[in-house]
């Protein structure tokens, strides 16, 4: 859910025609994507908003990022650990994955999800059920042990 609610480019979606040559279309945090065509977000965005856009695309990455680390060490943990023992680095991994979402989703929803001829897409939606879920399988390592 993580990978598609950041490479997809349906943050939000508008039906009213506001820019690319008065077309239907869907933001995300790459693309700008019409009818007919697609051209980067940065060409679209206001003045002074390329950093948060920066900021949003480096969290969302490293989320990826920190939660493929997480399942390569949830299995590398699962064959080392000994009967009893927690898995620590799993959960502190996800955690970590859990806080750059926060942080990427919450700089998006501030800054760029008040256009009022858009409507939030279902990235928007998959990337905060992201938010809840990493919290959740965070915890969940830190408390889950080895049987």
């Amino acid at each position: 859910m993580l990978f598609v609610s950041t490479i997809s480019n349906v943050l939000m979606q508008s039906t009213e025609g506001v820019w690319l040559q008065n077309s239907n279309g869907s933001l995300g945090i790459w693309l700008a994507c019409g009818s007919d065509s697609c051209q980067s977000i940065f060409t679209t965005l206001a003045q002074g908003d390329e950093a948060a856009m920066k900021a949003v695309e480096a969290f969302m990455v490293l989320a990826i990022i920190f939660s493929c680390f997480a399942l390569c060490a949830f299995i590398a943990q699962l064959f080392m650990l000994d009967k009893g023992q927690r898995f620590y680095v799993t959960g502190g991994l996800m955690l970590v994955c859990w806080l750059c979402v926060l942080i990427g989703v919450s700089i998006y929803t501030a800054r760029f999800s008040r256009v009022n001829t858009f409507y939030h897409g279902y990235c928007f939606i998959l990337a905060w059920i992201c938010f809840c879920f990493s919290l959740l399988v965070g915890i969940l390592y830190l408390v889950l042990r080895k049987k």
